[in-house]
């Protein structure tokens, strides 16, 4: 029996980006030790017979926690805001879970390793989305060119939940935590603290983020045990774009030492001409190499 396991969800119109995470997997011989287990938020048959056997469960996601009917009409997609954390009711024979969202996918083992090993003791292994290179952390508005009115992600979302304010001045000026990946233990208290975070969130809140609100909740107003990973584990594509290795063919951080990239996430997508990468696999970008040329590259994942 497997004890460590990677989890993501798709619906029916990511289904191609879920295939390509599967086969970035399953392309390193790692692999074989660790478990793939798939939640469907609308996928359909044909989808799901064509993965059925390159994976080891596959389990239908449901509403976790009770939402209204009017924010979630027609959206299935969105129960991966809510049942990422609950895994170990999905899939309970796994020590380990590591969850990669179907847009990211893996171009490095080593960060796979990170991962299962940050979550030891019942920390939560991720990645603030914060490194070299990056220019701006929190938006703000300048009134009279001094008062500064707090734009940030965490603080506009924390304050449209309602959550209180002495919460949501704690998270104003934290560095964003990406929820798209993320590792813990079966039984690490951190899945209660974050459940019941989102149960806060989502009671008034938007529901899309509404995860990624509860874990960054859990993470600085509550103070769960974290073991924060380097970017490069969890590397957001529309944040910072990566360098191209030439010579052996890999993308790699943008600064030196220009180390390998270890999950590349398209994360809210990568756009051009009004259409975005992550549903059609034609955009390209383009981007810098480590010999100082400019390749015009897909950011998918692609077979050697």
């Amino acid at each position: 029996m497997k004890e460590n396991t990677i989890v993501s969800l798709a619906d029916e119109k990511y289904f191609n980006l879920l295939e390509e995470l599967i086969e970035s997997i399953k392309s390193f011989p790692e692999s074989n030790n660790t478990a793939i287990c798939i939640l469907d938020a609308g996928l359909n048959q044909n989808q799901i017979d064509k993965i059925k056997n390159k994976v080891d469960e596959i389990k239908k996601a449901e509403w976790d926690i009770e939402v209204s009917a009017l924010k979630v009409r027609g959206k299935e997609w969105l129960k991966s805001q809510v049942s990422r954390a609950f895994l170990p009711k999905y899939f309970p024979n796994y020590k380990k879970y590591l969850w990669i969202d179907c847009d990211a996918w893996v171009n490095d083992w080593s960060s796979v390793d990170l991962y299962f090993k940050a979550c030891n003791k019942g920390k939560l292994g991720i990645t603030q989305s914060i490194g070299p290179g990056y220019r701006v952390l929190s938006k703000v508005k300048w009134l009279l060119g001094k008062i500064a009115i707090v734009k940030s992600q965490n603080f506009k979302h924390a304050v449209s939940s309602k959550i209180s304010m002495q919460k949501a001045r704690k998270l104003a000026f934290a560095p964003h935590i990406n929820i798209g990946v993320f590792s813990l233990e079966k039984d690490s208290k951190c899945w209660e603290v974050w459940q019941n975070n989102l149960k806060e969130t989502i009671k008034h809140g938007r529901i899309f983020g509404s995860e990624g609100l509860a874990i960054n909740l859990s993470v600085y107003v509550d103070n769960v045990d974290t073991e924060f990973l380097p970017v490069r584990c969890n590397w957001i594509t529309s944040h910072l774009l990566p360098k191209f290795d030439e010579d052996n063919k890999e993308f790699v951080e943008p600064f030196l030492p220009n180390n390998k990239i270890g999950i590349m996430h398209l994360a809210a997508g990568i756009w051009k001409d009004g259409k975005d990468m992550r549903l059609d696999n034609n955009i390209k970008v383009e981007i810098k190499t480590l010999n100082d040329n400019s390749l015009t590259k897909s950011l998918r994942y692609e077979k050697n």
